[in-house]
C-alpha cells in the first residue's frame, strides 16, 4: 500500500511541481477588506505586512517599505484577504486511490499520486490539513522542506483498530493473527495498526508518536468502509481507549475517534478522548453529553457522491446513505447544545469529488451562515489544531489573520461572507495563495 517515512521521502524526491512557491523577504497587501477568522462582516479596507512566514502588521494606513527593493507589492483593489483554509478531517494518501487499489498498487507510484494530489490541495485554497489516518509523515516531510508543493499536515500516523473493527482491511487467509507472526500488509505500511488489548494500544500510540504524529486517531465504533465492520459495532473496550488517552496525554496531545452510535461516542468521552469524528447517528443524550464535556465534534456534509466509490448493492454503499441520512439531526443538535463543531471532508477514492473541496465547505452554509462556516475552517480549525500542544509540527497561530500569526492566506476576488459560493471555484476566484509567507498562486 504505502512505506515507511525514509522510504516515502526518497520517493517523493523525484516529484517535480508546477507550483514552485515565490518567498519575497517582505510582502504587501493593499487595499484589502479582511475576513479574520472569525468576525461576522469584512474590515474596511486595511494593508497588511507580511514578513518572512508571520503577519507583523495590520493597518489602515500605508505601510512604507523603505526602499525595500525585495518587498512584494499586490495590489488588492479591495478584494478579500482571509485565512487559507483547513481541513480538519483528511487522509492525504488515501484520496485518489480505489480501495483495490490501496492493497495492490506499487508503493512508489502511490506516494507520487499523493504527492500530486497534495499540490492540488494546497491550489484549491487548503493551506493545512489534519491527516486523521495514513502514512503520511513522509509526504509531510517532503511538503515541509518544499520537495512538494501541498498544505500543512497535522499527521495522526496509521489508523489504529481492532481485529474486526473499522480499518482492518485484512482478508480472511491472514487470521488467526498469531502474536509474534509477520504483520499484514496494511500494517507493514503503517496505514492501519492492529491492537486488542490495553498494552498494544499503548505500543501502537507511541510508535505513531515517535514517527511524529500531531494526534492519534482510534476507531471506536464501525465504519462504511471497511466491509467487515457493521456500523452499529462498538469496538475498543474502555480500559483500551484509556490506554491509548493516556499514552497520548504523556507527550501532551490528545486521542480523537471515528464514531458515529451514541455507545461509541460515550464510551470515548468516558475514558478521556478530547474529539469525536462524525457523530453521524449520535441521540440527543449524546449530544449533551458532549457538550457538558466541551468535547470536539469534527464532523462533514457528506455528498451523495462519496458513495460511487462503493459498487451498487454492496453493504458498504448501504452504509453510507445511513450515515449521510444522520447529518441533518447531527447539526440540528449541534446547534441545540452549542458543541464545538471542526469541519472537515473525509473524502475517500475520488480524485474527481476531491476537486470539490471547497463545495463541500459551502454545503454547510444550509445550517450557518456563510462567515460562520468560514470561520469552522478557519479560525476554529486553527483552535482544534492547537491541542496538539508541543507535538503541533507548526507553533504558530494558524486560521486567522491577525499580527503575530502565521502567514496561510487568500485573496479572494469577491465577498465569500456575501457569496460563499466563490469558495467553490478556487481556480477563478483564488487570485494569490499564500502559505507560511510564501506565494504559491498569484493571477494579479
Amino acid at each position: 500500500m504505502f512505506c515507511r517515512t525514509s522510504t516515502v521521502a526518497a520517493v517523493l524526491c523525484l516529484v517535480h511541481t508546477a507550483h514552485a512557491a515565490e518567498s519575497p523577504a517582505l510582502t504587501v497587501f493593499e487595499n484589502v477588506r479582511i475576513f479574520d477568522g472569525k468576525s461576522e462582516q469584512l474590515s474596511a479596507n486595511m494593508n497588511v505586512l507580511v514578513r518572512g512566514n508571520t503577519i507583523e502588521k495590520i493597518s489602515k494606513d500605508p505601510i512604507p517599505i523603505d526602499g525595500n527593493s525585495s518587498a512584494k507589492i499586490i495590489a488588492g483593489g479591495g478584494r478579500t484577504l482571509m485565512p487559507g483554509l483547513i481541513d480538519a478531517h483528511w487522509h492525504a494518501m488515501l484520496v485518489r486511490p480505489t480501495p483495490a487499489a490501496l492493497l495492490v498498487d506499487d508503493v512508489g507510484y502511490m506516494n507520487l499520486v499523493a504527492g500530486a494530489e497534495a499540490t492540488d490541495t494546497l491550489m484549491r485554497g487548503f493551506t493545512t490539513v489534519r491527516d486523521v489516518g495514513g502514512p503520511s509523515f513522509g509526504l509531510k516531510r517532503a511538503i515541509d522542506e518544499g520537495i512538494v508543493a501541498g498544505p500543512r499536515i497535522y499527521p495522526s500516523g496509521a489508523i489504529i483498530t481492532i481485529t474486526s473493527g473499522h480499518g482492518d482491511f485484512r482478508h480472511a487467509h491472514d487470521l488467526p493473527r498469531v502474536l509474534g507472526a509477520p504483520l499484514s500488509r496494511q500494517e507493514q505500511t503503517g496505514a492501519a495498526m492492529v491492537a486488542d488489548s490495553p498494552d498494544e494500544v499503548r505500543v501502537r500510540v507511541r510508535e505513531q508518536l515517535l514517527q511524529g504524529a500531531s494526534q492519534i486517531k482510534l476507531t471506536a465504533g464501525g465504519g462504511v468502509a471497511s466491509p467487515n465492520s457493521p456500523l452499529d459495532v462498538s469496538t475498543f473496550t474502555e480500559d483500551e481507549l484509556r490506554a491509548a488517552v493516556e499514552a497520548a496525554e504523556n507527550w501532551g496531545t490528545y486521542v480523537t475517534v471515528h464514531a458515529y452510535t451514541p455507545v461509541s461516542i460515550q464510551r470515548a468521552i468516558a475514558a478521556g478522548v478530547k474529539c469525536i469524528e462524525h457523530g453521524h447517528l449520535m441521540d440527543e443524550p449524546t449530544a449533551k453529553l458532549i457538550g457538558e464535556r466541551g468535547i470536539w465534534l469534527s464532523t462533514q456534509a457528506f455528498p451523495d457522491e462519496l458513495a460511487d466509490a462503493f459498487p451498487p448493492g454492496s453493504q458498504e454503499r448501504a452504509k453510507a446513505f445511513e450515515v449521510f441520512a444522520g447529518t441533518d439531526q447531527t447539526i440540528a443538535l449541534a446547534k441545540k447544545y452549542k458543541l464545538k463543531i471542526a469541519w472537515g471532508t473525509d473524502i475517500l477514492f475520488s480524485q474527481r469529488l476531491a476537486q470539490r473541496q471547497g463545495e463541500l465547505l459551502t454545503k454547510f452554509a444550509r445550517w450557518y451562515t456563510p462567515a460562520e462556516t468560514l470561520a469552522m475552517a478557519t479560525g476554529t480549525n486553527g483552535e482544534l489544531l492547537a491541542m496538539s500542544g508541543k507535538r503541533n509540527p507548526y507553533p504558530g497561530k494558524l486560521g486567522v489573520v491577525e499580527e503575530g500569526a502565521l502567514a496561510d492566506l487568500l485573496l479572494i476576488d469577491g465577498d465569500p461572507l456575501a457569496d460563499i459560493k466563490l469558495i467553490e471555484d478556487p481556480a477563478k476566484n483564488f487570485v494569490v495563495i499564500m502559505k507560511d509567507g510564501k506565494i504559491y498562486k498569484d493571477t494579479l
